[in-house]
């Protein structure tokens, strides 16, 4: 409740403070939005998760605390002026190392890709952070989830933190959700996404659940970017310039708007949030199935938004 009311407030004055006026997101033809709005958001989430983590965090995630801020202090200068795509990629990898260096201590096997899935977990919730409401609800669920399933496994501080997450992402909400008045902006968006994935590692360091867990609770997320930028890989475009053909963009340009957009989206994320804790415990074979059934239903659901996005470009196309 307090990392609620903390993000609430400082959300709020954030968005209507000078440093608001710096960092616009002004609406272009990529835009889902029409209006200038602030990109202010993630500083006030973040100043209320580090606010709790600083006073209830054991002393062994200060470090943690510290990377996340200083790359979202290099993501907000993205938001202010526009950096290079090799500087983020350059502060982004260096966060990474810094974290596996000081907390990673599973089989060296898996250290290539323990810095990829924090790069990429960093980068795809930043794509995914285009729709009001969006990337606050994936945050709440998925950090939820993770409160949930450490405090069943007795994991306590580290439910603790991650509710303080999930709380202060609900306290931004109530300013990011349909009108949004505030957006997460890239310094909330890439802390959240490598946040996630490093919390997820350290969950399964702890045996608070096992390692496809935090894949499944951010598959929502997961699903749509990767599968978005391949598509854009087989295409030839360039990815570094802006678009809007992520699942969840065509959905919302189909008639869904921001408000469905968003509450078909909570329903996605709680049911595969509801199946991943029901089974975090289960045996291989049963985790194997339930995994399988998702990707089936992910396959199912781009495929009937495929076939209607393209009939709605077709129309849109008559004269």
């Amino acid at each position: 409740m307090l990392a609620f009311l903390l993000a609430t407030s400082l959300v709020w004055l954030l968005s209507r403070s000078f440093v608001a006026r710096q960092a616009l997101d002004k609406p272009n033809e990529r835009s889902l939005h029409s209006v200038p709005v602030p990109r202010t958001g993630g500083l006030g989430l973040l100043g209320a998760v580090a606010t709790i983590w600083l006073f209830l965090a054991p002393s062994g995630w200060i470090w943690l605390l510290l990377v996340t801020a200083l790359l979202s202090l290099l993501s907000f200068g993205d938001d202010l002026a526009g950096l290079p795509v090799r500087t983020r990629l350059a502060g982004q990898t260096a966060a990474s190392a810094v974290f596996l260096a000081l907390y990673f201590n599973g089989p060296l096997v898996l250290l290539p890709l323990a810095l990829l899935t924090l790069i990429w977990l960093a980068n795809l919730y930043n794509f995914m952070d285009g729709s009001d409401g969006l990337a606050g609800g994936m945050t709440i669920t998925g950090f939820g989830a993770y409160a949930i399933a450490a405090w069943s496994a007795g994991a306590v501080d580290l439910s603790v933190i991650c509710a303080a997450v999930a709380g202060a992402a609900a306290g931004f909400l109530i300013w990011n959700f349909h009108k949004a008045i505030v957006f997460m902006g890239d310094a909330g968006s890439v802390a959240i996404g490598f946040l996630a994935a490093a919390v997820g590692m350290l969950g399964w360091q702890e045996n608070a659940w096992p390692i496809w867990f935090p894949f499944l609770i951010f598959s929502p997320f997961i699903v749509d970017a990767t599968v978005t930028l391949a598509k854009r890989v087989r295409r030839g475009e360039r990815l570094s310039e802006p678009h809007k053909s992520h699942y969840y963009q065509r959905i919302l340009q189909m008639g869904l708007g921001h408000r469905g957009t968003a509450l078909a989206s909570y329903a996605l994320m709680a049911s595969v949030s509801a199946s991943a804790l029901h089974l975090r415990n289960a045996e291989p074979l049963h985790a194997g199935l339930l995994i399988g059934l998702w990707i089936a239903a992910y396959a199912s659901i781009m495929w009937h938004i495929d076939r209607r996005w393209a009939r709605h470009a077709g129309d849109a196309a008559k004269p």
